[in-house]
């Protein structure tokens, strides 16, 4: 599909679910129905407590915090 007008969250899950792969793995997603409060200030030392591991592909999108215990 290609051109699509996404109209709504719950369409874009109907099409999203619809992916596959070539080993036949489905997809499953699920929408937050939850807001989310903007310019929330993060818990003081959490820049100092927490290691961020940035995607090598999408570094300003994706992101993992990890705790200081989950370090190996």
């Amino acid at each position: 599909m290609s051109g699509m007008v996404l109209t709504s969250h719950l369409f874009m899950k109907v099409l999203i679910e619809k992916t596959t792969t070539k080993a036949e793995l489905k997809v499953f997603a699920c929408i937050f129905n939850k807001v989310y409060e903007t310019g929330r200030k993060v818990a003081e030392r959490f820049k100092e407590s927490m290691r961020i591991v940035f995607d090598e592909h999408l570094r300003q999108w994706n992101y993992v915090a990890m705790p200081e215990a989950a370090i190996l």
